[in-house]
């Protein structure tokens, strides 16, 4: 099949994006790694953090998992003592996420290193080029299909 030069670009465009953002994902991952978190349980944590207890499947919204996929998620963080699991009285199938003391400690430390590793990375683009780059990467995010 011959490609033409609008599917072409749109190919190359497509692979340069998800190559730059792979390769900043693992620059950043790497304080995760040495905080012991996957990306995965750091944005959890991460969510926790910064909007307070929520039910589980706002977390799973909140950092675009699936509600089984995060199951297995905050179940890890469960066993570490990060987080703790409150089931609701009234309804046993609603169940909130509570960051723990432990948890807390460790998202703040290792979200501070995390910021700075983001904050290096996009150093390399000016202000107007940030904002231009969070502008289509939203609309990109925000079309439906």
């Amino acid at each position: 099949m011959k490609k033409d030069g609008t599917s072409k670009l749109a190919l190359n465009t497509y692979t340069k994006l998800m190559r730059g953002a792979e390769s900043v994902t693992g620059r950043v991952g790497r304080k995760m790694s040495e905080a012991g978190l996957t990306i995965s349980q750091f944005g959890v944590l991460e969510a926790l953090l910064h909007k307070g207890p929520l039910c589980q499947r706002d977390v799973a919204s909140k950092i675009l998992k699936s509600t089984g996929n995060i199951t297995l998620v905050i179940d890890n963080l469960e066993k570490q003592g990060l987080v703790l699991r409150e089931r609701s009285l009234e309804d046993r199938r609603f169940c909130t996420v509570i960051l723990t003391d432990k948890g807390r400690t460790l998202i703040e430390a290792t979200f501070a290193e995390v910021e700075a590793a983001i904050v290096a990375e996009m150093g390399v683009l000016t202000d107007e080029e940030q904002q231009t780059l969070g502008r289509i990467c939203k609309k990109l995010g925000l079309r439906e299909g």
